[in-house]
């Protein structure tokens, strides 16, 4: 390594890496397109995945993954603490999802996404000691008006009258399982509509925190894995994003408190992800509200992408056309 390479080493992801990083999740989109409506969610993860690692390993970082697809013996590949990338530049966290919705992509239904987050190296918060988290992401106009430990008809009526928007006009986004059917009743009972989301947690975030979404607020337990890169994005949009981790049992209540996490404490941005360089770059791999899916056109393959940079405070979106001989 010479002198240059060793100080670039260590300098912070520059803006040149979000291109690179695009070229990942599209390559998981267009690998994974085959098995849309297929009804084989691993089929198509397994595909994202390949592709994703494949191109992963010629960027010009160091990076090391916080969040993958699981512990080395289950996840081959993209697993947690695996190193990708070349090797030179700079050095990252690396927070990936191939597919997230692979039940989505299996039942051809939409807002199937490929998503890389990336940040400076240590800066992502580890979400081993507990999987699962209350969560709640808005937009901008929730940052000092929403708390996650006030009931959902307090956050409601309180993020309306910041949007200047009728209650009955708002939209919760929520994860469509039986451990939220109360919090359903409780949206329902104070004159908001909701959107119950199938799967797909990350896309449900982000679209909560954009400006000129539909949904206005998204609520409730989802993974912490999903709420860290959720938070890559959020820094980007300026909206709000709070998290108190949620064991599953008694047994993962006692190793996070031996792991010395606070199970009271409410998680900020800053918390799950500190800095301000994060990316967020996705993919759509079926359509949309954040990005549309995959379409073949005659002799191209055309992607649409999402790049969120905190940094600068931008949102870039990437149209491409890729010819289809060139991925047979």
């Amino acid at each position: 390594m010479t002198l240059t390479d060793t100080a670039s080493h260590f300098l912070h992801p520059d803006r040149n890496l979000a291109m690179e990083l695009v070229r990942a999740t599209e390559a998981a989109a267009i690998r994974s397109a085959p098995w849309i409506g297929h009804g084989d969610k691993n089929a198509a993860d397994g595909a994202a995945v390949d592709a994703m690692r494949a191109f992963l390993g010629t960027v010009n970082f160091d990076g090391v993954i916080i969040i993958g697809e699981g512990e080395k013996d289950h996840a081959p590949m993209l697993f947690n603490g695996e190193h990708v990338g070349n090797g030179r530049g700079p050095s990252c966290d690396i927070a990936v999802d191939p597919i997230d919705g692979t039940s989505l992509t299996a039942a051809g239904r939409q807002n199937a996404l490929s998503v890389i987050a990336v940040s400076d190296r240590g800066s992502m918060y580890d979400p081993s000691a507990v999987f699962y988290m209350n969560k709640i992401v808005c937009g901008p106009e929730g940052v000092g008006v929403v708390d996650i430990r006030k009931p959902i008809a307090e956050n409601i009526h309180a993020l309306a009258r910041a949007k200047k928007k009728d209650v009955g006009d708002m939209r919760i986004a929520i994860l469509d399982r039986p451990r939220h059917e109360r919090l359903i009743e409780e949206v329902h009972a104070v004159g908001a509509g909701t959107r119950l989301l199938l799967d797909g947690d990350v896309a449900g975030g982000i679209n909560a925190a954009r400006y000129e979404s539909y949904i206005d607020m998204c609520v409730g337990v989802g993974g912490t894995p999903e709420g860290i890169i959720t938070a890559c994005a959020v820094k980007a949009l300026g909206g709000l994003i709070q998290g108190q981790l949620l064991p599953k049992d008694d047994e993962e209540r006692q190793r996070a408190i031996d792991a010395g996490h606070d199970l009271d404490r409410v998680l900020e941005a800053n918390d799950l992800v500190s800095g301000d360089n994060t990316y967020f770059v996705a993919t759509g791999v079926t359509n949309g509200e954040l990005v549309r899916g995959v379409q073949r056109k005659g002799p191209i393959i055309r992607t649409e992408s999402v790049v969120l940079r905190s940094k600068s405070g931008t949102v870039r979106r990437v149209e491409a056309d890729h010819l289809a001989e060139k991925w047979l």
